[in-house]
């Protein structure tokens, strides 16, 4: 039976958040049929227990084959739907957030929305993002000038329905047409830069991502935890995101910036920039998971 909305999740040890998500997921569907199913990664800790003993959902176990390929294989598991609805385990909505977000969904040329999202404190997540550039490696410049600046900040621009280059993956609503023609998430990222590379590749194929603060939600960060390697996954598939759209040459420019930027931040203090350096620098040493280790500059 086709449903409004497919909400897709990708746990891994996620025990302390996913029970929360899943509890706000009715109120926050209004009067839209739905479905959850939830790809668990090879979970350690007791995210299956507390799955299995839920009624709201379909579990798909998996090994970890990273956040893209577990996305797809929820929304392979899941029934026909008009939207599908991009969950992190450590997010929460807030009621009627899918109703208001599919009614821009709606709206002509509109293939993905992001919702207005809080910090576990509250305040504002600034979640949006302006499209990777060579003034902009590294991501979450210290200058607020937009030529310098991937991450949006200034809170006037989280007032006023609008278009944007890209947003944080956290809690994402899709047409699924868009979805489908797009092939689903590239695999090949493991993990982050996935929608980063989603929204631009929907851009390309005349899918705008919109943002709305009509639907509210809330999301608490690092819900499977931060480390050298995960920050060391980001630098990459950054470097790899913005070669493969811009071509060889920039590719190698953005890759040495890349190199000075966390070379900086690793004097200044920042442990995890001194693995990223490594990392850069030596092939041979980066996350297997990538598949990276056979040339200087990622592709």
């Amino acid at each position: 039976m086709d449903v409004d909305v497919a909400a897709v999740i990708v746990t891994y040890n996620s025990e302390s958040h996913i029970s929360a998500l899943l509890d706000s997921i009715p109120a926050a569907l209004g009067g839209l049929s739905g479905s959850v199913v939830i790809v668990d990664n090879g979970s350690t800790d007791r995210t299956l227990e507390i799955l299995d003993a839920r009624t709201d959902c379909v579990v798909v176990r998996s090994t970890n084959v990273g956040y893209a390929a577990g996305m797809n294989r929820a929304v392979e598991a899941s029934p026909p739907a008009r939207s599908i609805l991009i969950l992190n385990p450590d997010a929460t909505l807030d009621p009627d957030a899918v109703p208001r977000m599919l009614a821009v969904l709606d709206l002509p040329g509109v293939g993905i929305v992001a919702p207005r999202v809080r910090e576990a404190d509250g305040e504002l997540s600034p979640t949006l993002r302006r499209r990777p550039s060579l003034g902009r490696v590294g991501g979450l410049s210290f200058t607020a000038l937009p030529q310098f600046t991937e991450r949006i900040e200034d809170p006037r621009e989280y007032e006023n329905e609008h278009d944007v280059d890209w947003a944080v993956g956290a809690i994402l609503l899709v047409a699924s047409e868009c979805y489908s023609a797009l092939g689903g998430m590239d695999e090949s990222y493991f993990l982050y830069s996935e929608e980063t590379d989603f929204c631009l590749r929907a851009e390309d194929a005349g899918w705008s991502t919109r943002y709305t603060p009509d639907a509210g939600a809330a999301h608490v960060g690092a819900g499977s935890g931060e480390s050298s390697t995960t920050h060391t996954m980001k630098i990459l598939n950054r470097i790899r995101i913005y070669r493969r759209r811009s071509g060889p040459v920039r590719g190698q420019i953005y890759f040495w910036l890349s190199v000075l930027v966390e070379l900086r931040r690793a004097i200044l203090g920042r442990g995890r920039s001194w693995v990223a350096v490594r990392a850069l620098l030596i092939p041979s040493t980066r996350p297997p998971a990538l598949g990276l280790g056979g040339r200087l500059v990622p592709r």
